[in-house]
């Protein structure tokens, strides 16, 4: 927008038709104080100013001007019946303008002048957006890369751990056999195993992050009887989490078309993340039913929830909660794993959790194939 700053009726009249010919969209003000106060409510692209004006002349406007944020790359042109002496024009340089045009006016000049001012206005623009735009991914590349090296240091620390553990158990089970210690033996070779499985787990999430930035995780879509493979997980997980006892709320009564093995991948990350962020729970519920066409599953604890501002990240890829990364070890890949493979099902994933109450993880698919959809 352009301000006209003058305090005679007819050359505002003049200059607003003309610039208004020209597609401008024009505001005016008849003198200095009606128009710093235009500026503090609106920003302008280009003033011209009118210099000899009763009370404030255009010199002390443009003054005044320099000193507001939001007039800071306004562009200011002078107008003035006098001569553009040398004084003149350079006062009016110093006091702010970047150009100088005396009465009476030519309009074809102004014009040109004005399309100019706007051209630059625009390119500026344009400029101060790509540097923006730039500084931008250039926070996005050091956040990226400063959560690749925290990944890093807490992925060689997750797999270091079970690493030095059945060592550990390794020599102790030596030592029960050379006792022939068969039962102690046994229990140790226990141990030794579950460490194996926590591994496996991990190397399988990193290899899936592998897949997954390389647009190779493949999945095996057809359709099968998820309640029995519920009821087979469920039995599992019970057995080994005894001190929780995981309720089961619904059936879905239907078959659906996916990948069951990663369906079920996300439901053990679920249940999972259920009973380890709620140690002093006794109980989680896990439920499952038919909505519409889809299918919806999820597990509620009662452990020691989030806060909203997590809740909108706990799926992105690294992400961990800071106050309890501490007390709870992870990579801050699962969760992000399982988006991944919610959304290649077409479905939706998402949480909803009180801090300190708990947490409850959900998904929805559909029951169809998009191809079946369709036809």
């Amino acid at each position: 927008m352009i301000l006209i700053v003058d305090d005679a009726p007819e050359n505002i009249i003049s200059l607003k038709k003309v610039l208004e010919k020209n597609d401008f969209e024009v505001d005016t003000a008849s003198s200095g104080e009606e128009a710093l106060r235009k500026i503090l409510k609106k920003s302008y692209v280009l003033i011209i100013l009118d210099v000899q004006m009763p009370g404030m002349d255009g010199f002390e406007v443009a003054e005044a001007i320099s000193g507001y944020s939001r007039a800071k790359e306004t562009a200011i042109i002078f107008l003035s019946a006098a001569s553009a002496n040398v004084h003149l024009i350079t006062k009016g340089y110093s006091s702010g303008g970047l150009d100088y045009i005396s009465k009476p006016v030519d309009m074809n000049i102004l014009l040109l002048k004005v399309k100019t001012f706007y051209r630059i206005y625009e390119q500026s623009r344009a400029l101060n957006e790509m540097q923006t735009a730039l500084r931008e991914e250039i926070e996005f590349r050091k956040e990226a890369e400063r959560k690749k090296d925290e990944f890093i240091s807490i992925a060689s620390h997750e797999l270091k751990t079970p690493l030095t553990t059945i060592n550990g158990y390794i020599q102790l089970l030596e030592r029960s056999l050379d006792k022939n210690d068969l039962s102690t033996a046994k229990i140790r070779l226990q141990k030794v195993q579950n460490q194996v499985e926590k591994l496996s787990l991990l190397v399988a999430d990193l290899l899936d992050i592998s897949k997954i930035e390389s647009g190779k995780l493949k999945f095996n879509m057809k359709y099968f009887s998820v309640d029995p493979l519920l009821d087979q997980l469920l039995e599992e997980m019970q057995q080994a989490n005894p001190q929780v006892k995981i309720i089961r709320k619904g059936n879905v009564g239907t078959e659906i078309y996916g990948d069951e093995m990663r369906i079920e991948q996300v439901l053990i990350n679920f249940i999972t993340n259920a009973i380890k962020y709620s140690p002093d729970s006794e109980e989680l519920h896990v439920t499952s039913t038919k909505c519409g066409n889809d299918v919806y599953f999820s597990v509620r604890d009662f452990g020691i929830g989030m806060a909203e501002e997590h809740q909108k990240s706990i799926f992105d890829k690294f992400y961990r909660i800071e106050e309890t990364s501490e007390r709870f070890q992870g990579l801050g890949i699962g969760l992000y794993i399982c988006k991944e493979i919610i959304e290649r099902h077409h479905g939706k994933i998402g949480v909803k959790s009180t801090f300190g109450e708990g947490s409850e993880f959900y998904f929805y698919i559909p029951t169809s194939s998009p191809e079946k959809d369709q036809n």
